[in-house]
């Protein structure tokens, strides 16, 4: 007889009972979930929107390879290496001549000259490689995230000093967990195979060094040392670029928001439509208790002819189209037409148009499309007859 019983245990941890003909097998097993991505939990199926990704750099949370940081810091002080190995080989032997020359006149618990002189040659062997390092890793930060300074990752978290086992599980057989001990295998493979390769090509000479001098020996390790650094850091520089390219995705992949986030983001930098409504009617009443500086600012004012009056601006670089600066009805309308006409801007009579736009629009208001024929030909009569009188000006004068 045989029968499996199931029991839950804290941490996320199911107990497996198999009752055998009385005899009872326990087998520990490990909850899925654990190995479930968080990223694609709570609905999150929309991109990051332009906001949220800033706010994710300005906390330093950037799209970045490390192995491109790598590979160029391997890369470039192997090349220095390579090209100044004479100069430094150079210097290490006036190093060790020069205090094997001196080590019976100078006492080092007295004499500060050899520290001295031992820090200016060190300085000498070692400034170059660090100067140059230190610019491939400043270099290899600032291509793929730009200038960007914080100190967000440095700050403390004490809730990852002891992280869960379920969160372990999960970061481990996540897709980051996952993708990143294939890399971590695919990089050990190409290490091994180029020490193998150039080893194995090498072979004779090194098992003949026993017989080589000194010299010999050490140009020969170097040579090899050197062509494997450089030969490694240039299949990692290949590299980089899938990684980078898988590490762009999965930032966007991490970072995805809800529709609900969208909305409340929305909220939050575009202000609540209450709140525009508020300010575009605050607008309009400066505008219409302003009448004499906007009156005389139009490009003409459409009556009806005695009851409606609408002052219409159009700038064609400023504006998208014809714009509402003036609208009144009775006494409005006649102090709006006494001050165009104090300030030469035309009175165009049309009934139809007067009544439309006094319906449909507000001081502040872009014409609706619908009326843009009708107002077009208005204008263009207007600027027509102002150039007229303009040129007449200009002959009588």
């Amino acid at each position: 007889m045989k029968e499996l019983v199931v029991r839950s245990v804290e941490g996320g941890v199911e107990e497996h009972s198999f009752v055998y003909h009385g005899h009872n097998f326990s087998l520990p097993f490990i909850h899925l979930q654990w190995f479930a991505d968080d990223d694609d939990a709570g609905g999150r199926t929309e991109e990051p929107t332009e906001h949220k990704l800033q706010r994710l750099r300005e906390e330093g949370q950037v799209v970045k390879s490390q192995e491109l940081v790598g590979a160029l810091t391997l890369f470039l002080p192997a090349l220095v290496l390579l090209f100044l190995a004479p100069s430094m080989l150079r210097t290490c032997v006036e190093m060790i001549r020069f205090f094997f020359l001196r080590a019976t006149e100078l006492d080092p618990t007295k004499d500060g000259v050899i520290a001295a002189v031992f820090f200016r040659y060190l300085a000498r062997l070692a400034l170059p490689v660090l100067a140059v390092a230190v610019f491939s890793a400043l270099f290899s930060n600032i291509v793929q995230v730009g200038f960007l300074f914080t100190t967000k990752p440095l700050t403390p978290d004490f809730t990852k000093v002891l992280p869960k086992l379920g969160k372990f599980f999960k970061q481990m057989f996540s897709i980051d967990g996952l993708y990143n001990f294939f890399k971590s295998m695919v990089k050990m493979a190409i290490i091994g195979g180029v020490a193998y390769l150039l080893i194995r090509s090498d072979i004779n000479k090194l098992l003949n060094l026993q017989k080589a001098g000194l010299w010999l020996g050490l140009t020969t390790v170097a040579s090899l040392a050197i062509r494997m650094l450089i030969i490694c850091a240039l299949l990692m520089l290949i590299i980089s670029i899938p990684d980078y390219m898988f590490q762009r995705w999965r930032f966007r992949e991490r970072n995805k928001m809800s529709r609900q986030e969208i909305k409340e983001e929305m909220k939050m930098y575009e202000a609540d439509p209450q709140i525009q409504g508020r300010i575009r009617q605050r607008f309009r009443d400066l505008l219409k208790q302003n009448l004499g500086a906007t009156v005389p600012r139009a490009d003409v004012v459409v009556t009806n002819p005695t009851h409606l009056a609408i002052a219409l601006e159009y700038n064609q670089q400023t504006m998208p189209g014809p714009m509402v600066t003036a609208i009144g009805a009775d006494e409005m309308a006649a102090r709006i037409r006494e001050i165009a006409q104090a300030n030469g801007v035309p009175l165009v009579e049309d009934k139809p148009l007067a009544w439309a736009l006094f319906r449909d629009t507000d001081v502040g208001d872009i014409i609706p499309d619908s009326y843009w024929n009708a107002v077009a030909a208005i204008l263009t009569k207007v600027w027509r007859l102002n150039e007229t009188r303009r040129l007449a000006r200009g002959l009588s004068a």
